[in-house]
């Protein structure tokens, strides 16, 4: 469709209005005459007597000017009538013609107004509606490819440490069966030997036999018939051994893949992606319904949640087979983590269960977290290694370090990032699959921002937050890994531990100077000590939140976790 000149100017500031000379807002228009106008130039057009009629609005109300046709039987006249029972248009000579007596007519011009609004409102659904509606579920399927691909090199990472799990039981089995060959081997050749042996004893006694023989046989026939006879031993009987037979393993290429695992599709039934409703639409989207979602709940907790004037405790856990709680962390699964400074980690149940317990070389480091996945991942700073413990309890070993040491970690709610903060010294960034993404070790001052970040986390801003034990600081970097603050404590002495965030991007640090919980702003501010001695809090070492908002505070010398509420 060509466009006007008057529609032409609706795309700059403001539309100009039609009457000459006037370059006012053109904010009403006349249907009549098919003219914007301003407001001053409406008033004096509808004080025309020739113009008492005309319909003036505003100018997003107007009708759109009909096209000129000409009728075909009357070609100086122009085509602007509908004749609804011969489905014609006529000219205003055609209407009065007596064929269209009585019939009833519309309006051209009324006809195309009302199409125009019609159409004009599907076109406002493709644009408010169906468009942003098949981005978003497009976008959907982006993230769930994305998905797919870290699930897909997951199951193929865990099938090659499968593999390499079973081959190494394979070497250890068949040495095992060798070293029993060897012996069997050294045990028969060692009868043989004594055999051997026997026969060679006897050779000699035949031989000392032979020269007896030899003498008398020399001797005179007088003494040799009053000499007995000498008897000769009888040949010594000896057994042959018997090899032991090997047997071939009874097993097939079936049976190996059993012992891997097995790999298919859950027999569910797809969830259909939902589609939002379209009377629920007011404004465009730019979301996916999922996104919209969390970004609701989260903006409406934001706004609903603030911090208390008062710390409230909660309750207690006594945790078993640990003798301090210097890490606590709670799962997905809203189970309990902890560990103590000899190497223990323990998980149990909310009613303190002991559910499992794993002898580990981690000590006084924040060096385990559970994972977007339900399992959970640990260091071993020894081996350089990060294991993963799946929700079956099998350990595969997931992250080799090379030559740096691994002793704190956290997996990122955000992305499900693996972030690592190594010894001398430096935070590496892994994702899902293990694979190295980021290094941070200096400012843009290229000095060194780490000593020993012993603890670890993520805000919700993405910034990542260690307590450096030799550094006596809180570094936090963004996550881009520019330095943005340190954060030494309110006294002369600070000495950091188990650090966590809040949904509010609050930041909780354990002081083991002061025994203390500060509770920082996302900034870095100080905001107050959250927890003393006054709440019973004696030597707090390590701390978290979780999905409920309730502050878990484990300490030093006890198995004791408690419980507060600090956010309302």
């Amino acid at each position: 469709m060509a466009t006007t000149s008057n529609e032409q100017a609706a795309g700059q500031h403001y539309l100009v209005c039609g009457i000459q000379d006037c370059q006012k807002n053109g904010q009403f228009y006349c249907n009549d005459c098919h003219q914007p106008m301003c407001e001053q130039c409406k008033e004096e057009h509808r004080k025309s007597p020739n113009n008492k009629n005309h319909d003036l609005v505003l100018y997003r109300q107007r009708k759109h000017r009909l096209s000129i046709e000409k009728c075909k039987l009357h070609p100086m006249k122009n085509v602007d009538i509908f004749c609804k029972e011969c489905k014609t248009l006529l000219c205003l000579k055609c209407f009065i013609m007596k064929e269209h007596k009585g019939h009833e007519i519309d309006y051209l011009e009324d006809i195309y107004a009302e199409k125009y609004a019609l159409w004009q409102g599907e076109f406002s659904k493709i644009q408010k509606y169906f468009l942003p509606t098949s981005e978003g579920l497009k976008t959907d399927i982006e993230e769930d490819v994305s998905e797919i691909k870290n699930i897909m090199e997951n199951i193929r990472t865990s099938m090659k440490a499968e593999a390499e799990s079973l081959k190494n039981l394979v070497d250890e089995v068949t040495s095992e069966k060798i070293e029993h060959t060897h012996t069997m081997e050294k045990s028969l050749l060692k009868m043989l030997k004594s055999q051997e042996t026997t026969y060679d004893n006897y050779i000699t006694y035949l031989e000392e036999m032979s020269d007896k023989f030899q003498e008398y046989l020399s001797t005179t026939n007088q003494k040799l018939l009053s000499s007995d006879i000498l008897k000769i031993q009888s040949v010594p009987e000896t057994s042959k051994p018997v090899p032991p037979v090997f047997t071939l393993g009874q097993f097939n290429r079936d049976d190996v893949a059993k012992l891997l695992g097995r790999l298919n599709i859950p027999n569910t039934e797809p969830e259909k992606r939902k589609i939002q409703p379209m009377e629920a639409v007011s404004t465009p989207m730019k979301f996916t319904e999922k996104q919209m979602e969390q970004s609701k709940e989260k903006s409406d907790m934001k706004q609903t949640l603030s911090l208390s004037s008062s710390v409230t405790k909660v309750r207690e856990y006594s945790v078993p087979g640990v003798s301090s709680a210097h890490h606590v962390l709670v799962d997905i699964s809203c189970r309990l983590w902890v560990s103590d400074w000899e190497g223990n980690l323990v998980q149990t149940d909310l009613q303190g269960k002991q559910l499992q317990k794993i002898q580990t070389s981690g000590g006084s480091d924040g060096y385990h977290t559970p994972t977007q996945g339900g399992g959970l991942i640990y260091t071993d700073k020894i081996k350089k290694v990060i294991y993963r413990i799946t929700q079956d309890r099998r350990i595969t070993e997931f992250i080799k370090t090379g030559d740096w040491k691994p002793v704190s970690v956290h997996s990122s709610r955000i992305n499900g990032d693996i972030l690592v903060g190594m010894r001398e010294a430096k935070v590496t960034r892994y994702n899902k699959a293990g694979k190295e993404i980021q290094n941070i070790q200096r400012d843009n001052q290229e000095q060194e921002l780490y000593k020993y970040p012993h603890y670890i986390t993520e805000n919700i801003n993405g910034d990542i937050c260690t307590s450096d034990y030799n550094k006596r600081a809180v570094v936090v970097v963004n996550k881009s890994g520019q330095h943005r603050f340190f954060y030494t404590g309110q006294g002369s002495e600070f000495c950091p531990w188990g650090i966590c965030t809040d949904v509010l991007g609050h930041i909780l640090v354990c002081d083991s100077v002061s025994d203390t919980v500060h509770l920082l702003d996302q900034d870095g501010g100080f905001l107050s000590f959250i927890l003393s001695e006054q709440q019973g809090i004696e030597f707090p070492r390590g701390v978290c939140v979780d999905d409920e908002n309730n502050l878990y505070v484990g300490q030093h010398d006890t198995n004791t976790v408690t419980v507060y509420k600090y956010l309302q």
